[in-house]
């Protein structure tokens, strides 16, 4: 709307009068900016449709390859490349930091961070204090030895068995081998360090945790000793704090990478095979029957 104004200047006209259709004209042009299109300054102050959901993260940085770090410190791996993906997927900005395995659960329901990806099977002891999303991925363990040591699963009486603290294989060997002489560690670097200086004659460990490390330079004399060992805590999940609303958000976004091909590209470029192939070939009987 476009308002002309004439202003006349007379000896005979007060200041007051001619002032008077000014003020009136400058009310009514507010009034038609009011009506017509938002202002830049209007459009800033706006709220905005969406809010960015910016989500903190917690792993443990030695369990290779689902997260370690590179020679320059950074955070690397099938989980970190994972929850990119999940983030992107979400439209959420995250931030991944390292936590001592300890610590997850503690640091979690204290609010240091929102959730936790650090290959953690679902066990009820751990449903009792945190609420789990969807499996990302299904491994058992296995018991792993120098070659030519005839150790076996069935012969750890008396045996020296190293295993990283608070994992579904140390539950394993302490109850299922509780003769056994075993040795807990707080990061899985410290189990292969003793495994290969002789302080422990075997190590239990993730099965892909423990094929990953037989591929390196200090795995190279070691070998996996009998078959994997399968339990009905095989599934992998991130875990949040309980009626956190986060878990359907990424249960969501799971599911979305699943549909258009991202999920088993991730996880077939750390292990070969889709991740649906691995869950199955990981999935205790029991387990595939329901699934089926």
């Amino acid at each position: 709307m476009t308002l002309s104004i004439s202003l006349f200047s007379h000896k005979g006209i007060s200041k007051k009068l001619w002032l008077a259709p000014l003020s009136a004209a400058m009310i009514i042009l507010a009034g038609c900016n009011n009506s017509s299109e938002p202002t830049e300054n209007a459009t800033a102050d706006a709220p905005a449709d969406t809010e960015t959901m910016n989500i903190k993260l917690a792993t443990e940085s030695s369990y290779k390859p689902f997260s370690y770090t590179d020679a320059d410190g950074n955070l690397i791996g099938y989980e970190i490349e994972l929850v990119d993906a999940l983030c992107a997927q979400m439209q959420a900005e995250c931030e991944v930091i390292s936590q001592d395995w300890d610590g997850l659960i503690p640091g979690l329901n204290a609010q240091k961070f929102d959730g936790i990806i650090a290959g953690m099977n679902i066990t009820p002891e751990r449903q009792e204090v945190v609420e789990f999303s969807d499996p990302y991925y299904y491994s058992g363990f296995v018991l792993i030895g120098k070659k030519g040591d005839d150790i076996s699963i069935d012969s750890l009486q008396g045996q020296s068995i190293g295993s990283q603290r608070a994992t579904t294989a140390t539950e394993y060997l302490q109850e299922e081998h509780s003769d056994a002489d075993i040795k807990l560690y707080d990061t899985q670097d410290n189990t292969y360090l003793d495994l290969t200086s002789g302080r422990i004659r075997a190590m239990m460990v993730d099965k892909v945790i423990g094929v990953n490390w037989l591929d390196t330079d200090a795995g190279q004399d070691y070998e996996i000793k009998g078959e994997e060992i399968s339990t009905n805590k095989d599934a992998i999940a991130m875990a949040f704090r309980k009626g956190d609303p986060l878990v359907a958000k990424f249960n969501q976004a799971l599911n979305e990478l699943k549909a258009n091909g991202t999920y088993d590209q991730i996880t077939g470029s750390y292990f070969g095979t889709s991740s649906t192939a691995a869950a199955q070939e990981a999935m205790p009987a029991s387990e595939e029957a329901v699934a089926n």
